[in-house]
C-alpha cells in the first residue's frame, strides 16, 4: 500500500518495497513515475483515472508496472491496482492506493508498446474498440490496430482467444 499525494508517494509498506524490490528509502518522495514502464504511460494513466477517481472516489484496474532495483530491476510485470481518492473535488490531491502483483497469474510474455499495454489490459475488462477508443481518447480504428498486433504478437486466432492467453498468461 501506499498513500499519496498530488501522484507522490508519502508513505508506504514493505510489502509494496518488496513487490517493486526497492527500499522506503527509494520511494518515499517519489512520483509514482518511477514505477511505470515509461512517462508516457504515467501521464495517460493519471488523466485516464482522474475523472473516474472524482466521480466514483474509487479507481481499479490492471497494468503493467517495472520493478525499481533488486536483481529484477526494469522487469515489467502485471499489477492489479486499486485506489481512493480521499478528496473527490481533487482526486490526485491525496489517495491511498494498493498494488497487487499478478505475476504468477498472468506473465508479461511479449514486448509491448505502452499503448498496446493499455489496449491488452482493457480488453481484458470486456471493453469494446469503441468502449476502448473513448476511455483513451483514441478512436476506434487506432484500437483495432493495437489489438491486430496484440493478436499477432500472441499468436493468437482472434479477440477471445487474445483475452485468454492475456489472462492465462
Amino acid at each position: 500500500m501506499a498513500l499519496s499525494r498530488h501522484r507522490i508517494m508519502v508513505d508506504c509498506n514493505q510489502a509494496l518495497c518488496e513487490m517493486f524490490g526497492a527500499t522506503r528509502d527509494q520511494l518515499i518522495g517519489q512520483s509514482f513515475q518511477v514505477l511505470y514502464p515509461s512517462a508516457a504511460e504515467y501521464e495517460r494513466t493519471g488523466a485516464r483515472i482522474e475523472p473516474i477517481l472524482g466521480r466514483n472516489g474509487t479507481y481499479a484496474d490492471d497494468r503493467v508496472m517495472k520493478r525499481l532495483d533488486g536483481r529484477f530491476k526494469g522487469e515489467t510485470f502485471w499489477c492489479h491496482v486499486t485506489g481512493r481518492a480521499l478528496q473527490r473535488e481533487s482526486p490526485h490531491e491525496s489517495g491511498i492506493w494498493s498494488f497487487e502483483d499478478l505475476r504468477l497469474r498472468r506473465a508479461v510474455k511479449a514486448d509491448l508498446t505502452g499503448r498496446e499495454r493499455e489496449v491488452a489490459a482493457l480488453l481484458m475488462d470486456g471493453l469494446t474498440s469503441k468502449e476502448i477508443g473513448k476511455a483513451l481518447g483514441i478512436s476506434h480504428r487506432t484500437v483495432e490496430i493495437h489489438r491486430a498486433r496484440l493478436i499477432r504478437k500472441y499468436e493468437a486466432h482472434s479477440t477471445p482467444d487474445l483475452v485468454h492467453r492475456l489472462v492465462a498468461g
